[in-house]
């Protein structure tokens, strides 16, 4: 049994829940959010909130239990508070600025890198060494944070690259004589 999946969802007030067949729909104060359930696992809504159960006790449905539970707490979490990430950058002369829809870096290549911010996620620098992303869907907010340090990554000899805020780089000692 999922300990994860027994539980219901709590619907905190002011979001409002649309649940048609295996389509999920949250609305709150900060936007909407929909979900689509697999196949394996059914829906309900009660007086407790949205309680997700398996169709069957198969191994894929019992797998997929959670996982959607867990997804429909982010999205009713996504809609009243929002998901955020901060990512700092190291190294003399990198720096990041939002101009217009665009992050524009500079990470020490050639040419500034240019990355266009997507619907429903906002990016500020705050400084010009660190980058704050948020947004309603903790799934999209990730893989842009995930994307950005994909450009240069930190290293380990020196730390220099982006990095999450928190993230420890394990360092390695150069070379000796």
């Amino acid at each position: 049994m999922s300990r994860i999946g027994k539980k219901a969802v709590p619907v905190p007030a002011g979001v409002t829940v649309n649940l048609a067949g295996a389509n999920l729909s949250v609305k709150g104060p900060k936007g909407e959010l929909k979900l689509a359930f697999v196949e394996h696992v059914t829906a309900t809504m009660d007086k407790a909130g949205i309680k997700v159960d398996p169709r069957d006790q198969s191994k894929l449905a019992r797998s997929c239990w959670g996982m959607s539970r867990t997804m429909v707490a982010n999205m009713i979490k996504g809609v009243t508070t929002g998901y955020s990430k901060t990512l700092e950058i190291n190294g003399v002369g990198y720096r990041a600025a939002v101009q217009g829809k665009a992050l524009q870096l500079n990470l020490g290549y050639s040419h500034d890198v240019n990355y266009p911010i997507p619907a429903g996620i906002e990016i500020k620098t705050p400084k010009p060494t660190e980058i704050v992303i948020s947004g309603i869907d903790k799934q999209q907010v990730g893989q842009v944070a995930a994307e950005i340090r994909e450009f240069r990554g930190p290293e380990p000899y020196k730390g220099k690259g982006v990095k999450y805020a928190g993230e420890y780089i394990f360092r390695k000692e150069g070379k000796k004589k």
